[in-house]
């Protein structure tokens, strides 16, 4: 699906966070979308979860840098951190260049499968969220610009 200059494969789950999830079994492979990445500008650092690490959801999990922009990134499930990729730690271009492949951050298993009730499919919800992102981001510019 394309939401404006965004791509958001169909095959994934997405969440409020900007941050998309592959569902295997009880684990997901997260990242995050590229929306977020356009958003953050070209990401040149990231700090990744320890391996065997537990995660709260909602709770931060990722630490990013772009040139105009330092935050984290919020876990979408509770669970065990099982892998990471440290391939980004010396090379985050693929963050930038190929968010939903090369540019996965970690493999998590699920404490609470049924977690991924608050994700968001391809589809009507999406876009209107996405939408309604965009639309607030505008806005924000707008008002400093004044």
């Amino acid at each position: 699906m394309k939401i404006r200059d965004y791509e958001f494969p169909d095959d994934l789950y997405y969440d409020r966070y900007h941050g998309w999830a592959r569902l295997e079994g009880n684990k997901i492979t997260t990242g995050i979308t590229d929306f977020a990445q356009k958003l953050a500008g070209e990401i040149v650092y990231i700090a990744l979860p320890a391996r065997n690490r537990t995660l709260e959801r909602d709770k931060p999990y990722v630490s990013l840098e772009s040139g105009k922009w330092v935050g984290r990134v919020n876990s979408p499930v509770a669970g065990k951190v099982l892998r990471v990729n440290t391939e980004l730690e010396d090379d985050p271009a693929p963050l930038n260049d190929d968010p939903y492949g090369e540019g996965w951050i970690a493999e998590i298993e699920m404490a609470e499968p049924a977690s991924t009730e608050a994700f968001m499919r391809t589809g009507p919800d999406l876009e209107a969220f996405i939408q309604s992102e965009i639309d607030r981001i505008e806005q924000e510019k707008a008002e400093r610009e004044k």
